[in-house]
């Protein structure tokens, strides 16, 4: 367990399953249904569990399946199609898009889809979560006030069991606060807080640094050995989201991003 309080994994009563040989997350039991369900599909798309292409279960099914009604079913569809990660199409039904994939893997890099698109068995470890104490020097990366509640966590995310990149991860509890909630022992921050927490703006910065001796034993590499390092800040509006850097061992990792204008 974390030193943060997580949620027990089936506080609704709900417990993840499989439609057909779909994965469905649990719903979180957090908020109206739909929004429920809504973030539960989101999941499996951005995860990876549902690749692009994939087939959406029809409505009835999905009815059947969260105990609901039909119309509570359809406006978690029409939100996730509203914001381009399904779409509907005449004679075939919901599927999921490409650019569902395309637009998290640009903007965040995401490391369990580099894993799995060069063929590797992704796997994730959080090794530490805890509160910032308001004499921390880290504060000053966050530019959040001395009192103003703070998570740090450390993560390591693996390729065939082995290092493939640690993530140092703040975040603004103000910005995201049902985060202090969450069983985040099985699911990276990235991929929870770009379900649940919205932003307006966000910053990258690419760089090579030596690595520490933090760095140096979880990617098993050799202390002061250049690292690929890349961070990445989130707002929502004036108000911090996370800072997020990302480390990889220098010799043999690249970054890409493959997109297309949205006009």
């Amino acid at each position: 367990m974390t030193a943060i309080a997580v949620m027990e994994s089936a506080k609704t009563g709900t417990v993840g399953a499989s439609l057909g040989n779909l994965p469905i997350p649990p719903l979180d039991g957090d908020g109206p249904l739909w929004l429920q369900i809504r973030r539960s599909i989101a999941l499996a798309i951005l995860s990876g569990d549902w690749p692009a292409g994939t087939r959406v279960p029809g409505e009835l099914l999905l009815t059947q399946h969260y105990k609901t009604a039909r119309m509570t079913v359809n406006k978690a569809i029409q939100s996730l199609a509203g914001e381009g990660l399904v779409e509907r199409r005449t004679k075939v039904g919901t599927v999921v898009t490409a650019r569902a994939r395309e637009r998290p893997v640009f903007e965040i890099w995401d490391a369990a889809d580099a894993v799995r698109r060069a063929g590797g068995r992704y796997s994730y470890r959080l090794i530490d979560c805890a509160m910032v104490a308001p004499d921390s020097p880290i504060r000053k990366d966050m530019a959040l006030a001395p009192l103003a509640p703070m998570i740090r966590m450390l993560c390591l995310h693996l390729a065939d069991d082995k290092p493939f990149q640690l993530e140092e991860r703040l975040i603004n509890v103000e910005a995201a606060p049902k985060i202090t909630c969450q069983p985040l022992e099985n699911i990276s921050p990235g991929q929870w807080l770009l379900v649940h927490v919205p932003w307006t703006e966000a910053k990258h910065s690419i760089c090579a640094r030596g690595a520490g001796s933090m760095v140096a034993e979880h990617l098993a590499v050799q202390e002061g050995e250049a690292c690929l390092v890349v961070e990445r800040r989130t707002w929502n509006g004036d108000v911090p989201v996370t800072l997020g850097r990302f480390w990889y061992p220098g010799d043999d990792h690249s970054l890409e991003g493959k997109f297309k204008p949205s006009w």
